[in-house]
């Protein structure tokens, strides 16, 4: 187990997360020109603006998560001398 991998791949989700939920409500504001919704657990919300909130911002977060990862492991091959293939296993 590389712990530099599993630091930096880590680190790498937990931004994209917070990019991700950056874009979810910007996107959100503006498809729908009203503000994201508090709570879509809440009852009072449409439960199809709920569905759709949920679906947008798990679809987000999932990309932009793949995304940091791979991009994480190619920096860390590349820096290693390693294949990209070598580091996914490790981390």
């Amino acid at each position: 187990m590389n712990i530099t991998a599993k630091v930096v791949t880590t680190g790498a989700a937990l931004l994209a997360s917070v990019v991700a939920k950056k874009a979810t409500d910007g996107t959100w504001s503006l498809v729908t020109g009203k503000d994201v919704p508090e709570n879509p657990d809440d009852p009072d919300i449409d439960i199809k603006e709920a569905i759709i909130f949920a679906v947008l911002s798990g679809a987000l977060v999932a990309l932009a998560r793949m995304l940091a990862n791979r991009e994480a492991t190619k920096v860390l091959a590349k820096s290693q001398g390693k294949s990209r293939a070598q580091v996914a296993d490790e981390a």
